[in-house]
Formats: C-alpha cells, sequence, structure tokens
C-alpha cells in the first residue's frame, strides 16, 4: 500500500470476495493512491484471488458467508483500531482517478460531524456504461469513519448507516464485472430469493429490520428506499415489474443506452424484478398448500435459513464488540 504522511489519515478498505481472481487486481490498484490497509475478506474462493491478493499487500481473512450484511461487519470487527477512516469497495468496483484524488486532498479536513462520505457510483454491463434509465450516478456512502458506520442487517440492497452527517465528493466508482451473462442471471437469481425475504419481511415483520428509508433528509438512498417500501412493495406482485420496466425503459430513456444497455435493462428492470414477484408468490402458495410458517416457506423455496442468519448476525455483532 502506499506510503502515508504524518497528517494523512489512516484508511483501511474492506473487500468481500469469491472467486474474483478477474477483479480483484483492478479493485486493489485502484485504491494504491490513498489507501493504508487492503482487507480481503474470502468465503471459500477456490480460485486465485487469496494468492493475487496477498501478493499485492492485502491482508486475507476467510469467513464463511451468509448475507452480505453480516460478512461486512463481521470484516469491519477485523479492522485495526489504528484506521481512522474505512472504505467499503467491491471487487469488481473501480475507484476512479478522480475519486482517488480527491480522498487524498479531502479527507484529512473534514470536520469532526462529518462522519461519512457519499460518492457517486456507475455500472457498467457487457462493457458498456449505463447513462440512461434514471439510475445512475447513485450516490452511496462507501467512507466512513472508523466505529462510526454499519452495513444495514437486511438481506439484499443494503447500504452503510452512519452515526453523523455526511459530505460528498464528485468523484466515482464504477461496478464494471468481466463475468458471463450467465454467471449475472444466476447471481441475481440468488439476490431474487434474498429481495424475496425483504419484501415479505415487510408483510409478515418475522424479524428486525434496519432500513435508511427517509422521504426527507435521507439522501437519495433514503428516498429511493422509502418509494420501494411504501409505495412499490404495495403494488401488485408482477405487475409493478412491468411498470417498473415501462418506467426505467420508455421514460427514463434507457432505449437509448444501445443493445448491451437494452439487455441491461430488460434483464434487471423487468426479469429480476419479476423473478422477485415469482418467489414471493411461491412462498404463500407453500405456506398456504402445507400448512407452514413464513420461515420454513422461505426455507423450502429459497434455501434460505433465517434462524442460521439469525445467529450468524448476532455472533457478527458480537465479534465487532471484542
Amino acid at each position: 500500500m502506499t506510503e502515508q504522511g504524518s497528517q494523512a489519515p489512516m484508511i483501511t478498505v474492506v473487500i468481500l470476495t469469491l472467486n474474483e481472481e478477474k477483479h480483484i487486481r483492478r479493485a486493489i490498484g485502484s485504491v494504491r493512491g490513498f489507501a493504508t490497509d487492503v482487507l480481503v475478506v474470502d468465503s471459500g474462493s477456490t480460485d486465485k484471488t487469496r494468492d493475487i491478493a496477498r501478493a499485492l499487500g492485502a491482508k486475507v481473512l476467510e469467513h464463511p458467508f451468509k448475507n452480505y450484511s453480516s460478512q461486512f461487519n463481521w470484516a469491519l470487527g477485523q479492522v485495526s483500531a489504528q484506521a481512522d477512516w474505512v472504505m467499503r469497495l467491491d471487487a469488481d468496483e473501480i475507484v476512479s482517478a478522480e475519486l482517488s484524488g480527491e480522498i487524498e486532498a479531502k479527507l484529512g479536513g473534514f470536520s469532526a460531524d462529518i462522519a461519512g462520505v457519499h460518492v457517486s457510483r456507475f455500472i457498467a454491463f457487457r462493457g458498456r456504461r449505463i447513462k440512461y434509465g434514471g439510475l445512475f450516478p447513485v450516490q452511496v456512502i462507501r467512507l466512513f469513519r472508523n466505529g462510526r458506520g454499519h452495513c444495514e442487517d437486511r438481506w439484499m440492497d443494503e447500504h452503510i448507516i452512519i452515526d453523523g452527517q455526511a459530505a460528498a465528493v464528485s468523484g466515482a466508482l464504477l461496478d464494471d464485472n468481466l463475468n458471463s451473462v450467465t454467471w449475472w442471471t444466476d447471481k441475481h437469481n440468488s439476490y431474487a430469493s434474498r429481495e424475496a425475504v425483504d419484501l415479505l419481511n415487510l408483510e409478515y415483520h418475522f424479524a428486525e429490520q434496519e432500513t435508511v428509508a427517509e422521504l426527507k433528509g435521507g439522501g437519495q438512498a433514503g428516498l429511493k428506499r422509502w418509494i420501494k417500501e411504501h409505495i412499490y412493495a404495495r403494488l401488485p406482485g408482477g405487475l409493478r415489474a412491468g411498470l417498473y420496466f415501462i418506467y426505467r425503459f420508455i421514460f427514463r430513456l434507457g432505449f437509448l443506452d444501445g443493445r448491451e444497455g437494452r439487455s441491461f435493462h430488460f434483464l434487471q428492470g423487468f426479469w429480476y424484478r419479476y423473478l422477485v414477484d415469482v418467489k414471493v408468490s411461491e412462498v404463500r402458495a407453500v405456506m398456504k398448500a402445507g400448512d407452514v410458517d413464513i420461515r420454513e416457506a422461505i426455507r423450502q423455496v429459497t434455501g434460505i435459513s433465517l434462524d442460521d442468519a439469525t445467529q450468524h448476525d448476532k455472533e457478527a455483532r458480537r465479534d465487532q464488540t471484542i
């Protein structure tokens, strides 16, 4: 990692991995300008991910994966107390040169009431950066003071919650995954199971769940979550996926994103969200036909054991206090 001057804040970048040999070198390389340490938490890679990360100077730990939030919160418990700031970075993301420079120049000058920093995030699909559809850039908190932030306790679409105010910088992250469409659809099938759990929890309240949803004062992420939980979730299943796709593709000009972009909007804006609704419907059908409770129905349909996850989250929170 880079040499830091006496006045520069110490920054630990946390990256969660599973078979990320295509991406990990690029991700670590993009933070060399400002990172004091890189902590890679791996959940059982069978490729060269861990070897590459270690060769680049990262500290590599292994920990079993239940969901992103519990894994990331466990990782926070492993960050050195000497670190001033923590950055959350996905293995397939790249920190732009502009953002890297802003972090170096500005982070040490923020007042003590600033606990986190909003950055812009873009996404590329099959090599094409998505510009339309009303999606990007999305403002997300990815930098926060050590000990003053954690990941929402939820199954999908998790955000960082901070204790304090947030500043903003203009530089951006780019999510540019290099895997195949087959990999993408398999991944989003798993995501759909997790999002189905979150949607069902809004109705059945089987688990405590944090949320950044705020109509006012919650920033872009809070507003989008409020709309999702208070408007989208109350629309009829299936129909809402179609309406959302029309909004993105027609009214927010998603059709202008070219062939790759049109594929992305259809797959992520309709197919994925329709799949979530089908899984929600299947859980309800299993409950009715089998006379089982919501937890058992979720296990049968998605393979997700909520009881195991609850115990895992308790252990993650305990580890953070050690």
